[in-house]
């Protein structure tokens, strides 16, 4: 009976788990059809992922909260525009970040970008740039309350 009980408990866990797991985009084609379908907003979470002491700081005081997710399941498509010293990335991959590095502006670590993003007629990929923070103090509910006013943009 107490295997039975462990076995149901340990299966449980592992399923709330992975229902709390977010997907972050790494690829900007496909956060960009994701957010066409749902009409969300992309946060660009340009990030030293394994450098940069105050992206770590963000992720674990915020990004990995219950409440981030939450929110985040709700209000965004995540996309992750890293830029390591240490990790590998593919020349694709360091290109597209790059370019978006360069059309932001971004001009230290960690920036988030929130923007609604589409292709044109022409093919070319359009940004309606909603506005930009970084680390904020006082855990997620400070930083959500910054990142609801920047995407209150687009619900207007």
């Amino acid at each position: 009976m107490k295997k039975a009980i462990l076995i149901l408990f340990v299966a449980f866990s592992a399923i709330t788990m992975q229902a709390q797991e977010l997907e972050w985009h790494t690829d900007l084609q496909k956060a960009m059809a994701v957010s066409t379908k749902t009409k969300k907003p992309l946060l660009m979470f340009f990030t030293g992922s394994d450098w940069c002491g105050w992206c770590m700081r963000l992720q674990k005081e915020v990004m990995k909260t219950p409440e981030f997710t939450a929110w985040a399941k709700e209000n965004v498509v995540l996309l992750e525009l890293d830029f390591p010293k240490r990790t590998e990335q593919s020349q694709e991959l360091k290109i597209q970040n790059a370019q978006l590095n360069s059309f932001f502006q971004v001009r230290g670590y960690p920036t988030v970008w929130f923007a609604n993003v589409e292709k044109t007629n022409e093919g070319k990929i359009s940004f309606d740039a909603l506005g930009s923070t970084g680390y904020v103090a006082g855990g997620p509910s400070a930083w959500l309350d910054g990142a609801n006013k920047i995407i209150k943009k687009t619900k207007a």
